[in-house]
């Protein structure tokens, strides 16, 4: 799969199907865990996706459409110590919205910091997605973090807390773009399965 066009659509803090019924991919993974940078590499698009240092800068459902035939949901950050409780409960409705009114999820893209054991949350989520049926893959990401050599031993721990096994991961670079066609390839397969 190649990504040949790009575009913001909409942001909603509750998730309305869009009219035009495409296919969905969503983004989800603990704020600061670089979910608009792999947006950006993967679409090769700088600014599509608004990065920032400071964690907790999505806050609302973001949705991209790709190649006029896919959309691609960015889901608000979870974990992030700074924000009251109220906000905290809001994200988290605003996802289990997303997942509760969504037909056309074909894969979740579930985003780990490759450099730290999941947290409380990430796991949290994990659980959420294997109950519900979901279709998602495990991506590690700020692979250009460490070494190639320490990625097995950094990977052990995310694939205890997260159960899944390391070739199951996709260990992903928004720097060096490590990872991408894998990812691509991965996207695409999700997509075909839907259509058989």
């Amino acid at each position: 799969m190649e990504i040949k066009t790009s575009s913001f659509v909409t942001s909603m803090s509750s998730y309305k199907p869009p009219e035009n019924a495409l296919p969905e991919i969503a983004v989800a993974g603990k704020s600061n865990v670089g979910k608009s940078s792999l947006i950006n590499n993967l679409c090769r698009r700088k600014a599509l996706a608004k990065t920032s240092a400071t964690p907790g800068k999505t806050r609302l459902i973001n949705l991209f459409l790709l190649n006029d035939s896919l959309h691609l949901v960015d889901l608000p950050g979870y974990g992030f110590a700074k924000v009251d409780k109220q906000e905290k409960l809001r994200w988290g409705e605003m996802m289990e919205g997303y997942f509760r009114e969504t037909d056309r999820l074909r894969l979740t893209l579930h985003l780990v910091d490759i450099r730290h054991e999941p947290t409380q949350d990430d796991i949290q989520m994990n659980a959420f997605l294997r109950e519900s049926g979901l279709p998602f893959v495990v991506v590690a990401t700020k692979a250009d973090k460490i070494s190639r050599g320490a990625r097995m031993k950094n990977l052990a721990p995310i694939c205890r807390a997260l159960q899944v096994q390391p070739w199951q991961v996709i260990c992903y670079s928004s720097e060096n773009g490590d990872g991408r066609d894998q990812l691509l390839e991965t996207i695409e397969k999700a997509l075909a399965a839907q259509e058989e």
